[in-house]
């Protein structure tokens, strides 16, 4: 029987159409609703992979341009911006509805030496000392109404532990500087290619919500309206995502209904693997109509 971690390897076992050409799976992974923001990174990364035997990614770029339909496939289309002695670049679009949803220019690197330094991980709890994101579900379902709770307490692929998480319906402000630890179990013996790519859908979690912090907000309040607008990941060492890793984030800035959001990926040993940064919108809502404010 399989788990919904074996459904998200499938989700991105992309199946390809033509050359250059990719369908992925729009449905499943972290919603029902819509789909996930780390879903389609991820899938345009495998189509990009595609198309590089060779050599694996060291950054990607994104935006997000519309939302993303989850009753009908992805389609993704592969350009061959470049293919150097050193680097390889390529540009992904992903199509739904015959319109871009997503757009990706990724580079990839041949493997070299140079000199090598890295910022400390920071010194927080292990994962066994936080609660799992399902127990933290169950506690806080009551308090949805009940069409709600079905969705809310979904099996979802990532393992997920928040350090010193809080209340889902009535935070306290707190520091942007936040941390979380995940992992994958089922990514085990995977080829790096597909570390990468779950590394990239993971990326997504928790980092916009950086940005609501100091300001005692979360999604659950019905207070914001949040979308990502961009996405920036910079791959640095090995990934195996079937251990633990920690991810530490911050956002420097929040302003004119937009937040600027960062993560350091560093694996359970200390090494910095990986990256990220992302604006996105955090629009405030009025209490009673769900309206943006004018």
């Amino acid at each position: 029987m399989s788990t919904v971690a074996d459904e998200l390897l499938e989700l991105l076992d992309i199946e390809q159409l033509e050359i250059d050409l990719f369908r992925g799976i729009g449905t499943g992974g972290e919603t029902s609703t819509r789909i996930f923001g780390g879903h389609v990174i991820a899938q345009a990364l495998m189509a990009a992979y595609r198309t590089v035997p060779d050599r694996l990614c060291h950054s990607l770029h994104a935006y997000f341009i519309r939302p993303g339909d989850p009753n009908i496939p992805v389609i993704y289309q592969v350009d061959r911006a470049r293919d150097g002695g050193s680097f390889t670049t390529r540009r992904v679009v992903a199509i739904q509805h015959g319109k871009q949803i997503f757009n990706m220019s990724a580079s990839f690197h041949i493997d070299e030496e140079g000199w090598d330094h890295q910022h400390p991980m920071p010194q927080v709890g292990a994962p066994e000392d936080w609660p799992s994101r399902d127990s933290l579900r169950e506690t806080h379902a009551d308090r949805l109404p009940e069409k709600h709770r079905a969705d809310f307490l979904r099996e979802r692929p990532i393992e997920l532990r928040e350090v010193a998480p809080r209340d889902f319906f009535n935070p306290e402000k707190a520091d942007d500087r936040n941390h979380l630890w995940f992992r994958m179990e089922a990514a085990k013996g995977q080829g790096p290619q597909m570390q990468h790519c779950l590394l990239a859908y993971a990326s997504d979690m928790n980092l916009l919500g950086s940005s609501l912090r100091p300001h005692g907000v979360t999604w659950f309040q019905g207070s914001v309206m949040s979308a990502s607008l961009d996405h920036a990941m910079w791959f640095h060492g090995p990934i195996d995502f079937s251990d633990w890793h920690l991810y530490d984030l911050d956002a420097p800035w929040t302003g004119k209904a937009r937040g600027f959001n960062r993560g350091s990926v560093f694996a359970s040993d200390g090494r910095l693997v990986a990256s990220t940064a992302q604006e996105g919108l955090v629009r405030p809502l009025t209490p009673k109509t769900g309206k943006a404010r004018s």
